[in-house]
């Protein structure tokens, strides 16, 4: 809590500076969006905290921080160009929040791709905000290499787990097989004379976790150790999540990783969420960061199907 506790610090003081600008004229009305735009990051931060007990999420998981999964699926480099977009969406709009984003793992492919990114988003109710962002986004557009202007359709996935420390979710050390490897660069080329990176294998469940990105074992093995808890969590839980999901009316989906949930259509300058039936124009504004107003209206639209279930 002491991280939150700092953000929420950080936020107040960039506020008074700001409204220490409110009495010059030319700086007034910037001055004024700015405060706005930090008033809205700070209840974002705060909103989770207002209700951790209520009925729909009486674990408070959704208090806790994020791991975040972007794989590249359909469309070949296309798709890992577009996976790439997603994760520079997403960190810039945790910087956005004032939260702290952490590389966990990556696998970079050819032309600048991403064939993968698993990373940590930390912030509190990070996972809440973001967890609705799990699902298969479709890019269409015209890839630069694309001579005669055909647009093409890619697609990437997205998975957001929660954080969870071993006295949220404890896994016995019996329960994991642990590997280990030399870490390797573009074209699979090992990089270490040293077996730094890890695999872990959760037994029960067939799960696995792989870091590479520290020089250290230990470090490696503990970042991987955070992927697996999370990843298992979540295979443990779906089958519960899946009773509950049949009794709603599913508006926003089911968070599943093969469900299509979002189109951003390059032509049309058009972002559609296609759970709430809802379009947002200026998409480059919103790959650069400006993700709020989806995520609000996402989360809006979850809390409204959950009252009508209950009634």
């Amino acid at each position: 809590m002491d991280y939150i506790k700092q953000q929420i610090e950080q936020l107040d003081r960039q506020i008074a500076e700001n409204k220490a600008l409110l009495s010059d004229p030319e700086l007034a009305s910037l001055a004024q969006a700015e405060i706005n735009r930090l008033e809205e990051v700070k209840q974002a931060l705060l909103t989770p905290v207002a209700s951790p007990g209520d009925e729909k999420d009486s674990t408070g998981i959704d208090t806790h921080s994020a791991i975040v999964e972007v794989r590249a699926a359909a469309g070949g480099d296309e798709a890992g160009l577009f996976a790439g977009v997603l994760y520079r969406m997403y960190a810039r709009f945790a910087d956005s929040q004032v939260w702290k984003v952490e590389q966990l793992s990556i696998s970079e492919g050819g032309l600048g791709n991403i064939k993968e990114v698993v990373f940590r988003v930390s912030g509190l109710g990070s996972y809440g905000l973001l967890k609705f962002e799990s699902g298969v986004h479709r890019v269409q557009r015209v890839p630069e290499t694309e001579s005669s202007g055909r647009i093409h359709t890619s697609t990437a996935t997205v998975a957001v787990l929660p954080e969870l420390e071993d006295r949220d979710f404890h896994i016995d050390e019996k329960d994991i097989k642990i590997d280990t490897f030399h870490a390797s660069g573009h074209g699979g080329q090992s990089v270490q004379k040293v077996e730094t990176a890890v695999r872990l294998t959760h037994l029960p469940t067939g799960v696995i976790a792989t870091c590479q990105t520290e020089r250290s074992q230990f470090q490696n093995k503990e970042k991987a150790l955070s992927i697996l808890r999370a990843r298992v969590y979540e295979a443990l839980a779906s089958e519960q999540k899946a009773e509950v999901d049949t009794n709603r009316r599913l508006q926003v989906g089911t968070g599943d990783r093969a469900e299509k949930i979002r189109t951003y259509n390059y032509p049309q300058d058009r972002i559609t969420d296609h759970r709430i039936g809802k379009s947002w124009h200026n998409i480059e504004k919103i790959l650069d960061g400006d993700l709020l107003p989806i995520l609000t209206s996402i989360q809006q639209a979850d809390q409204e199907d959950s009252s009508k279930t209950s009634d």
